[in-house]
């Protein structure tokens, strides 16, 4: 079996109804793959740490953060 996953980010406008929004943009990049015999299997979110930087006497330092990523798996 093989697998693929793709990053999924959407834009919205706030002055619409971001949900359908979003769906609508979901729905779109499943059906750009399906279209090409990969089937969706689920919508993976991953969270990541990123540790500060200190940097050079406090120039160009930055915070820690988490970052949070949406990616769509896809298997054949």
């Amino acid at each position: 079996m093989e697998y693929k996953v793709v990053p999924f980010a959407a834009s919205i406008d706030l002055k619409k109804n971001t949900s359908s929004q979003i769906a609508e943009q979901l729905e779109s990049a499943i059906k750009y793959h399906t279209e090409k015999d990969w089937k969706y299997v689920r919508v993976e979110n991953i969270t990541t740490f990123v540790n500060a930087e200190m940097g050079c006497f406090g120039f160009g330092a930055r915070p820690a953060q988490t970052l949070f990523t949406h990616l769509i798996v896809f298997q054949k």
